[in-house]
């Protein structure tokens, strides 16, 4: 048992005279307790001494963010843009772009003074005529240089004039229209507002200066002539020229020569000459452009040897190597009679003939 004061176990650990005197140095004894300066921190000072357990959310600001700014800026900079480009643009503006107006055409066949000379061979023909250094087909319509106008681009005034040649090429050297079996080629080159007027010269020709299918393209009577020679010579100029805003006009004036001999004649047979000239003015406007098409608005042709008494309405009829132009002259004209065409007929002169 313990002594007298102690407890029954003993003493305490850790207390007086526990024997283990190692947290001695912090007991603090009443004097220094008494004696020390107590303070508690304000709010304001834990918080600035301790990280907030939760993270503060930002001011709500008034306004627009700036990238909604941004994305509003850039709206109305693209909607600006839009509207100037729609001005300038040059496939806008279809309101100010002209009417299509109706082909205004003319034929004059060209009679000839004596008879049309002839030989064997179309080439000594060429040798021997003003068509002595005419270029071969197609080679014969050049295209000029394309330069820009005040308002279309180079590109389009090269679309012009490549539409125009086509429809040269197409309307006058190839095998199938000049013989009268085929109009498509040329047709599907025409602005779709003039195929109206197109057809109705095809289905009913009328020599009233805007149904004659001569004035659309050239082809012969088959029943009377054939080509000798396919190497038609060609001569000619193509021009292109702003007539507004939305408009380019290209002129062609071009000559084809074509070697003839009478319908299924052989080969030995004696060939001619046979000479037309064409003045075609087009039209283009935007759309034309885009869709490789065209308005063609006067077709002026002259034709020889012809008999100025034929009607050369539908087909052209030559007069071949050692004919001479039937008595009579062209159609009588009644100027009477509204919205007809007056009959004309002109002379061949000798020195467009060849000289054999």
């Amino acid at each position: 048992m313990g002594g007298p004061g102690e407890p029954p176990e003993g003493a305490p650990e850790g207390g007086p005279g526990s024997g283990e005197d190692e947290y001695r140095s912090v007991v603090f004894d009443e004097s220094f307790v008494r004696a020390a300066r107590l303070q508690e921190f304000s709010a304001q000072e834990r918080m600035a001494d301790h990280r907030p357990a939760v993270r503060r959310r930002p001011p709500l600001r008034r306004g627009l963010p700036r990238q909604a700014l941004i994305l509003v800026l850039l709206i109305a900079v693209a909607f600006g843009t839009a509207i100037y480009m729609g001005v300038r643009h040059p496939y806008q503006a279809p309101a100010a772009q002209r009417p299509v107006e109706p082909l205004q055409m003319t034929v004059i066949p060209l009679a000839p003074q004596g008879k049309v000379p002839g030989h064997t061979d179309p080439e000594v023909l060429y040798a021997h005529s003003p068509a002595a250094p005419y270029r071969i087909g197609a080679q014969g319509i050049p295209l000029p240089a394309s330069r820009r106008t005040a308002h279309f681009s180079d590109s389009q005034v090269f679309a012009a004039l490549t539409t125009a040649k086509d429809y040269l090429v197409r309307s006058s050297l190839d095998p199938d229209v000049l013989t009268g079996e085929q109009v498509r080629p040329v047709r599907v080159l025409l602005d779709t507002h003039q195929l109206d007027q197109f057809d109705q010269s095809f289905a009913q020709p009328v020599a009233d200066g805007r149904r004659a299918p001569t004035g659309w393209l050239v082809r012969f009577d088959t029943s009377v002539a054939e080509l000798a020679d396919w190497k038609i010579r060609v001569q000619g100029t193509l021009q292109a020229a702003e007539t507004d805003s939305a408009t380019l006009e290209v002129t062609a004036d071009h000559t084809f020569v074509y070697a003839l001999r009478p319908a299924g004649a052989d080969s030995k047979a004696e060939a001619s000459l046979f000479t037309v000239r064409r003045e075609l003015h087009f039209r283009f406007d935007r759309d034309d452009l885009r869709l490789h098409t065209a308005q063609l608005v006067v077709s002026y042709v002259q034709a020889g040897p012809l008999s100025c008494a034929e009607d050369t309405t539908d087909h052209l009829h030559p007069l071949l190597a050692g004919q001479t132009a039937k008595a009579g002259g062209p159609a009588g004209t009644d100027p009477y009679a509204t919205g007809g065409a007056t009959a004309l007929c002109g002379s061949l002169a000798t020195s467009a003939q060849p000289k054999v």
